[in-house]
């Protein structure tokens, strides 16, 4: 596919970013490098709660007029919050779902807080909160030059930038952060009304600043990627220990990690975590062929992903807070560029979290070898 990219930065210190594409479809986000990653404990959730806050109305339109515009055109009209920005193109729920909780568990293991805390926020700290807290960080946070502008579709980017200049008022702010801090451990957990046991396995990768990202997203695709994976195969085709293998590589400009997420029972996890265990070990054992074979899988799904413009517009978005857009162009080369050696390294894992939600009935077993 030809590309035609586009980057800008305006006066107002908004960066554009814009795919020109010859569809009748346009992508556009609005996003801002904030999230959970700058939130104290005192105030964690708060990026979250301000996201789904923005959907409640304006002065001139109420929630519903505004998907009403939206919609009635044939778009759709989301957003989503991560620990280095909120976007918009859109707590209790994330612990009554065990899938959702188990992941925000793992997370805990693996950095100190405050970084390590669920983004959703304790249900205290969000009723706490006052109007006026909300305003004051609202106008610290929002600001023009801490945005990006990210389009993907027909329309012309001279027009995009001149409407910028105008619905986006010049603010500026000094970004404070929390570094992320390191750790690991395990932990098992018993909760009523589930049937399933849910294990989650994680270590941490580079951040997506680092060169070796790419090593480890060529890894973990061999690892966890599709049903021919080795940890499909080896759990689930092979020994019938689950149903459920999935993983995922979570990066960002100061932090990353992965997890591998089984559902199973609770006699099983033992020996489903010594399988994970074994064949991170066993990439050492990788042949090129293999590596090859890997590489060809992650190249033609970054093809199919790019016919869908909303996944290239919060692509571009995330590649830019990192450092720079067009390195999303780049994904072919860099992972081209991956060696036998680079794969080997990661079998050396020395370090994990684990997290184990397990049914109310189960006894505790303890899961460390």
């Amino acid at each position: 596919m030809q590309t035609e990219f586009f980057k800008k930065k305006l006066k107002n210190g908004l960066m554009v970013l814009f795919e020109k594409r010859n569809l009748p479809v346009v992508a556009v986000s609005s996003s801002v490098k904030w999230g959970h990653a700058y939130e104290a404990e005192k105030i964690k959730g708060i990026s979250h709660f301000l996201e789904h806050l923005l959907f409640k109305g304006t002065k001139k339109r109420s929630s519903e007029e505004i998907a009403v515009e939206i919609e009635k055109r044939g778009g759709e009209l989301n957003g989503f919050t991560s620990d280095e920005v909120t976007s918009y193109w859109k707590i209790k729920m994330y612990h009554d779902d065990p899938k959702r909780y188990s992941i925000e568990k793992i997370k805990e293991l693996l950095y100190e807080k405050p970084f390590g805390s669920s983004g959703a926020g304790k249900a205290e700290v969000i009723k706490s909160l006052n109007r006026q807290q909300v305003v004051e960080l609202y106008n610290s946070m929002y600001t023009s030059d801490s945005m990006i502008l990210s389009v993907v579709g027909d329309a012309n980017f001279e027009d995009v930038c001149q409407l910028a200049e105008k619905i986006y008022p010049f603010t500026k702010r000094k970004v404070v952060g929390y570094a992320p801090v390191k750790k690991n451990a395990e932990l098992i957990e018993k909760r009523k009304g589930i049937d399933q046991a849910h294990f989650v396995f994680g270590f941490h990768a580079p951040n997506i600043q680092q060169k070796e990202r790419y090593a480890y997203e060529t890894a973990c695709a061999y690892l966890f990627d599709g049903m021919s994976s080795r940890l499909f195969q080896e759990i689930r085709e092979k020994r019938g220990l689950a149903y459920a293998v999935k993983g995922d590589i979570d990066m960002g400009k100061n932090y990353g990690y992965v997890l591998i997420r089984v559902g199973t029972t609770e006699g099983k996890i033992k020996e489903i975590k010594e399988i994970i265990l074994n064949e991170i070990r066993k990439l050492k054992e990788t042949e090129q062929k293999d590596l090859e074979e890997v590489k060809e899988q992650l190249i033609g799904q970054r093809d199919i992903g790019r016919e869908n413009s909303v996944g290239v517009m919060n692509s571009l978005m995330t590649e830019e807070i990192a450092g720079d857009a067009e390195e999303y162009y780049k994904y072919p080369e860099r992972i081209s560029a991956v060696k036998l050696g680079d794969i080997k390294k990661i079998s050396e894992l020395k370090s994990f979290s684990t997290f184990s939600l397990i049914p109310q009935s189960a006894p505790i077993k303890n899961t460390k070898k």
